[in-house]
């Protein structure tokens, strides 16, 4: 005990009560005893266990420094290197590890990922691999071998958005390439491209593969190639038929086709506007000023570098005979920008061929990388390292002092250029390629990366947009909405409401006023009422009343002038204690016998409204709780509709009516219905356009269009289901023959439904409704406006459909395509154990 007492000072937490980091000797000498030997002793004694130096596998070195290529990120806060040094640094590398083979296999993976995913880095992963060529070409060949393997896959699956990178990547390798390199298989993609524009006028897939090849033309002059100028000229003459010509669906995908003033832009098709800006760039020797060239600035070893590169022969391409569309739809663009209209040019002009070199750029980085937001938002806020010096104007320049820069010197800012793709993807016709939240996330994580630079660039799309709003397609603007609503609802809700004050007195039937009233609503939705009201000028308060600020709406039947108030208090508290369905239909019976008495045609419609009614102040609390009740009261409901199909309309007017100051949460229970097949979509488009039309005036409501939208894509998206089940490889002929059946029913179903729509919105269009031609003529404005309303509705309803039958098409075509194949592939396995059977059997 004695000894324990006296370590550490007498406890086990004592003065100085450090550990020992040196314990080589049995005990401390003393002050008298230190000397030089001691010393020495005492480092001889020292038993410290050095670390060993940690060295990086060869592999994971490469593949770090060849994605961190050309970004500006990658090095800090170390100090930045030059683009030709990393590229020179990377090849140095590859090359002195040839060897090893994590190498061998890891590095043509890597370079196909990034080509394919990180489009902006394309003419930089190119340099490495010619900076490599020089000092092993066998590892370069190694790289071609695998990327057309990989592209004759593409061709044969239809990955086009995959095809066209690639054949840019050996585009930009077209100095290292024997013969014509790449322009052989560009003539093989021309030829299917105009055997299908000859099958078929309306043909989508044929304009794709042209615009494929109209843009991989600007890769191939700009690369280290030379003397290809007659064969890219003999190329545009051959495109210029097809590309020149418009499309069916053309007109339908215009987001502009109202009268509107100041649109500041013409619509223009993007492959006749490519064709256009290459034969502009022919004639000026192909400058392609915005391309990088990063094999220009390579440094030159002299004991390495032979006087000309080894040059390698392009293993073979097979374009198939029968192309075939893919999985992603292949549709007219139209060319689209929301800075059109500024006395400053931020972004490329529509006769520079870099508008559309940058637009494809970044929208092939923003769909590929729909995974990852934030890194697709870096790569937009870093847009101008990836292209050429003095392309850009310096970031975050405000839009005020680029009036100051000297004439010749380029104004485009490249976060108005990043902004820019980005909307072009969000306000894309017929739809998006990715659901449109991922594009709201895009933004909001630009904005919040670099706010000085973004944000203002927001606000003059925003601005712009909305002075577009009276020509805007109908689709668009709805679009434009919820992205609006979405983005301040990330940014506590600020805008400057001022600027608009002037509409506010407008008419709800005029677009503009519209567009106020449904981004309020929706703000009110992401939020509540009274948040929202305290951000608004005084002007706007009007439009937010208090009724809106209660969480849970009145139950009408608690007021007893209000008709069969006793049954339906009666039900709602049968209801609440969840009492057996015999009790609450004693309590219906009663109202429907009253019914009768007051000479009601149909008394379901009073029972179904005091039930329904009941249902959704029960479920007011949350979406949890009236799922709850809805699937508790799910038998009695789905019996309705077979009884009357009035009453079964009356239960979206239950709903409706019982959030009537919060729409967008009864079109949110009308959903609900419709998943529990409780509504039919036939019920929700009758209720929204036939009986509730009211001049076309409900047409100007943001929730009903959204009711109605979100019903059909519904049954669109079931007849897509059925057909995809359909193209499955390998199913027995009787799962073939019902899905068919199944299909073709749906089908017939599905253009019922879309002429039902087109029907009421023709009578508001041709303003031959029956309220309409009764007030013809004694408010001739109002009604222009609404026929306006009736024309927007019918053109997106008709592009719908076009668009589904396009769709259907295209993948009955690839159906019959692939059981072509399956058959041919049969043939010729049976033939092959024929023949073996003969040799077997000493046939010859």
């Amino acid at each position: 005990m004695a000894d324990y007492a006296q370590r550490n000072g007498g406890n086990r937490g004592g003065y100085n009560n450090r550990k020992r980091r040196f314990r080589g000797l049995q005990a401390l000498p003393s002050s008298d005893d230190v000397t030089d030997s001691s010393m020495a002793e005492d480092d001889e004694t020292d038993r410290r266990s050095s670390r060993r130096a940690y060295q990086e596998p060869a592999h994971l070195k490469v593949r770090k420094q060849l994605l961190s290529v050309a970004d500006p990120r990658a090095h800090w806060p170390q100090p930045f290197k030059k683009t030709d040094e990393e590229i020179q640094i990377i090849a140095e590398t590859v090359a002195e590890h040839s060897e090893d083979d994590e190498i061998r296999s890891n590095f043509p993976d890597l370079v196909l990922q990034i080509v394919v995913e990180q489009a902006l880095k394309i003419p930089f992963v190119a340099a490495v691999i010619l900076a490599l060529n020089h000092k092993r070409p066998d590892l370069a060949q190694e790289v071609l071998a695998r990327v057309t393997t990989t592209l004759n896959e593409h061709f044969r699956t239809g990955a086009w958005r995959e095809v066209k990178l690639l054949l840019r990547f050996l585009a930009c390798l077209q100095g290292i390439l024997k013969a014509e390199g790449v322009f052989p298989v560009l003539e093989e993609l021309f030829s299917r491209s105009a055997d299908l524009q000859a099958a078929s006028i309306d043909d989508s897939l044929g304009l794709a593969i042209v615009k494929i090849i109209l843009l991989t033309i600007p890769y191939l002059m700009a690369s280290s190639a030379s003397g290809f100028e007659a064969h890219a000229g003999n190329l545009l003459e051959k495109t210029d038929i097809i590309a020149s010509a418009p499309h069916a669906l053309e007109a339908l995908v215009d987001p502009y086709p109202g009268s509107g003033d100041d649109l500041g832009q013409e619509s223009q098709s993007i492959i006749s506007l490519l064709q256009k800006q290459l034969v502009a760039e022919a004639a000026q020797s192909w400058e392609l000023v915005c391309l990088p060239r990063p094999w220009r600035t390579l440094p030159v070893n002299d004991e390495d570098k032979p006087a000309t590169p080894t040059k390698h022969t392009l293993p073979p391409i097979i374009v198939p005979s029968s192309v075939l569309p893919g999985v992603r739809p292949q549709l007219p663009e139209v060319y689209f920008s929301v800075y059109a209209d500024q006395d400053v040019e931020t972004v490329p002009p529509t006769s520079n061929i870099a508008s559309l070199i940058l637009r494809d750029s970044l929208v092939d980085t923003i769909n590929s990388l729909d995974y990852n937001r934030n890194a697709t938002a870096k790569f937009l806020i870093d847009l101008d390292c990836y292209f050429a010096p003095e392309s850009f104007v310096k970031r975050a320049t405000p839009f005020d002092r680029l009036k100051d820069i000297e004439a010749g010197k380029s104004t485009w800012k490249p976060e108005d250029v990043a902004v820019d793709a980005v909307f072009s993807q969000l306000l894309q016709l017929p739809n998006a390629e990715h659901k449109l939240v991922y594009y709201h996330a895009v933004l909001t994580e630009s904005c919040k990366i670099a706010p000085a630079a973004i944000a203002p660039c927001l606000g003059r799309a925003i601005r712009y947009l909305y002075r577009s709003v009276d020509a805007m397609d109908l689709e668009l603007e709805y679009r434009f909405m919820d992205w609006f609503t979405h983005h301040l609802s990330n940014f506590g809700f600020t805008w400057k409401w001022t600027e608009w004050v002037d509409d506010v007195e407008l008419s709800l039937a005029k677009p503009k006023k519209a567009f106020i009233v449904g981004a309020l609503e929706k703000e009110i939705r992401l939020s509540f009422a009274q948040r929202i009201r305290g951000t608004l000028p005084e002007p706007y308060q009007a439009l937010i009343t208090e009724a809106k600020d209660k969480d849970i709406p009145d139950f009408k039947y608690d007021s007893d002038h209000t008709p069969y108030a006793p049954q339906a208090r009666e039900i709602l508290r049968l209801l609440r204690a969840k009492a057996p369905d015999s009790e609450i239909g004693t309590q219906l019976t009663s109202i429907e016998a009253e019914a009768l008495s007051l000479g009601v045609e149909d008394p379901l419609i009073p029972s179904t409204d005091a039930y329904m009614t009941a249902i959704c102040f029960i479920g007011s609390k949350s979406l949890s709780h009236v799922l709850s009740c809805i699937e508790r009261c799910k038998e009695r409901l789905l019996a309705l509709g077979p009884r009357s199909e009035a009453a079964r309309r009356q239960i979206i007017t239950s709903v409706m009516q019982y959030w009537a100051e919060k729409p967008g949460v009864g079109v949110n229970v009308v959903d609900k219905l419709l998943n529990y097949t409780i509504l039919t979509p036939t019920s929700v488009i009758n209720w929204a356009l036939t009986d509730n039309i009211c001049r076309g005036m409900i047409l100007t409501h943001a929730h009903i269009y959204e009711m109605v939208a979100s019903t059909m894509h519904k049954v669109t998206n079931r007849v897509r289901q059925i057909v995809i089940a359909r193209n499955q490889p390998a199913l027995p002929a009787e799962q073939v023959a019902i899905l068919e059946e199944t299909l073709e029913r749906e089908r017939v179903h599905m253009k019922d439904l879309f002429a039902t729509v087109q029907d009421a919105l023709i009578g508001v269009s041709s303003g031959t409704v029956d309220e309409m031609a009764e007030s013809r003529n004694q408010d001739t404005e109002g009604e222009t406006l609404l026929r306006g309303w009736g024309d927007r509705w019918l053109r997106v309803f008709r592009r719908k459909m076009a668009v589904e039958e396009s769709w259907i098409g295209e993948m009955m075509t690839i159906s019959e395509a692939m059981d072509a194949e399956v058959e041919a592939t049969a043939k010729v396995s049976n033939g092959d154990r024929a023949q073996e059977k003969d040799a077997d059997n000493g046939i010859s």
